[in-house]
């Protein structure tokens, strides 16, 4: 039940931020004013650009699980990292304290899903990587931050 209630708060949060990126980059008003020559330009920018993941704040699990992460899974832009934190904030508030150690961590994460690994080794490494400090999590928490990432960009 609280599962349920954390996944849906999380897509709720990721869809509302992902249908209000739609117009962030000013196509529509670019568009009305030159049409043809604002609509090849415009979207590149937004989703071109990777930036580099802080590889300090990743946890010992992360890096070695996943030493290249950056590889194939590009950095979720900001709607998506938007989307991200809200939805781990969710299942507990101090998991998106951190945007730096979250967009690492959720990107690890990624790219263990990419790679094809089995979903409960995925979500006891989710659990595993987002524990620390204050934060306790349970098997189910790990499910729900697998979840929360899938929904934010690792689609």
């Amino acid at each position: 039940m609280r599962l349920r209630l954390i996944a849906a708060a999380g897509f709720t949060a990721v869809a509302l931020l992902t249908l209000t990126a739609c117009n962030d980059d000013g196509s529509d008003t670019a568009a009305g004013s030159s049409a043809a020559g604002s609509q090849s330009a415009a979207p590149a920018p937004a989703t071109s650009s990777a930036a580099p993941a802080n590889s300090a704040s990743a946890s010992s699990a992360a890096s070695s699980t996943a030493p290249a992460a950056g590889g194939s899974v590009p950095s979720p832009n900001a709607a998506q990292t938007a989307g991200l934190l809200a939805g781990l904030k969710a299942i507990n508030p101090a998991l998106g304290t951190d945007q730096a150690k979250a967009v690492s961590a959720a990107r690890n994460v990624c790219q263990e899903i990419k790679a094809g690994k089995d979903m409960a080794t995925v979500t006891s490494n989710a659990a595993q990587r987002f524990s620390g400090g204050s934060v306790n999590l349970t098997p189910d928490d790990g499910i729900a931050i697998v979840a929360a990432i899938k929904v934010s960009f690792c689609m």
